[in-house]
């Protein structure tokens, strides 16, 4: 079954190189092989691309996860101690209001074959396989990518080989964590503590669990497999930021925020810079009225 995944990423990384080969971007500079480099960066865009729509209904389930939540609320107070009613009720409301709460992680779910799929095809390369032609490689195309590196370091090597590639993984490592843990804490700041005990055990598991699990994994990937992460986490960062952006989610109660205090130096909405300029321009208690457009002069206390 893993082999149609293998063939899949080999042949979606290897077009991305036969095009950058075919724009001249062969030899090294700055001790790295940019055709391969690239080569991960843009399978990583290409697989997004392909999850996009399922992106979006990730964002659509936690918009409907998250309007049910005064419901959700309601019935926990209800059901209080009675946990298997409580879960019937639940699952009855998701039902009626065509909401799933497991949608939030199926893009991440799906990505998880891929992601294995990227780890046997990079790992293969440093293992110096007899089978050089396997998911449609050739020889020449296998001994280049072997040989590939990252400001001198091979995309094969890991944090265990010490030295320069002990430093470029560990830096990456780093990056590849940080960048899990703030992609979830920015959906979380923006759509909130889920109220269904399950959900909200899924965002902890999201914002702290795949992080922890990943200290370990950043010592034992390869280099390339780093990379691949990395970039993938970067790019779900902008992506999600600007879907968020563009479509804030609402407030459960499905009201519009209150507004702002209007501060006279600092109000920007027209309405409230009327307002303000009313109440501050305003004639004072016995002053004359003045009409600006006949020229008049400041009103005098009388």
């Amino acid at each position: 079954m893993f082999d149609v995944i293998y063939w899949a990423v080999s042949w979606v990384m290897l077009r991305w190189h036969d095009l950058f080969d075919a724009i001249g971007l062969t030899g090294t500079w700055l001790q790295t092989n940019w055709d391969w480099i690239l080569s991960i960066v843009f399978l990583v865009l290409t697989v997004r691309a392909i999850l996009f729509p399922l992106f979006v209904k990730q964002i659509r389930s936690q918009r409907a996860m998250q309007a049910l939540q005064p419901q959700l609320k309601e019935l926990q107070t209800k059901h209080k101690g009675d946990r298997e009613t409580l879960q019937k009720e639940m699952m009855e409301l998701y039902k009626r209001e065509k909401a799933n709460p497991l949608m939030g992680c199926l893009p991440l779910l799906l990505q998880m074959p891929v992601f294995l799929g990227v780890f046997h095809v990079i790992k293969r390369l440093g293992t110096g396989t007899i089978d050089k032609a396997l998911y449609g490689w050739t020889p020449a195309q296998y001994d280049s990518a072997a040989a590939a590196k990252l400001f001198g370091v091979s995309i094969g090597a890991t944090f265990r080989d010490g030295g320069a590639a002990a430093v470029l993984c560990g830096i990456l490592g780093v990056i590849m964590i940080a960048t899990t843990y703030m992609t979830s804490r920015q959906m979380i700041l923006k759509t909130g503590w889920a109220e269904d005990p399950q959900q909200r055990m899924m965002q902890k598991l999201m914002l702290y669990g795949i992080p922890a699990t990943l200290i370990i994994s950043a010592v034992a990937f390869p280099l390339g497999l780093i990379i691949y992460w990395t970039t993938t986490n970067l790019f779900s960062m902008g992506q999600q930021f600007w879907v968020l952006k563009k479509y804030p989610p609402p407030l459960a109660n499905g009201k519009k925020a209150d507004p702002k205090k209007v501060d006279p130096k600092k109000a920007d909405a027209k309405d409230s810079v009327a307002e303000t300029e009313a109440k501050v321009l305003g004639p004072k208690v016995g002053a004359k009225p003045v009409n600006p457009k006949k020229g008049g002069q400041k009103p005098k206390v009388g």
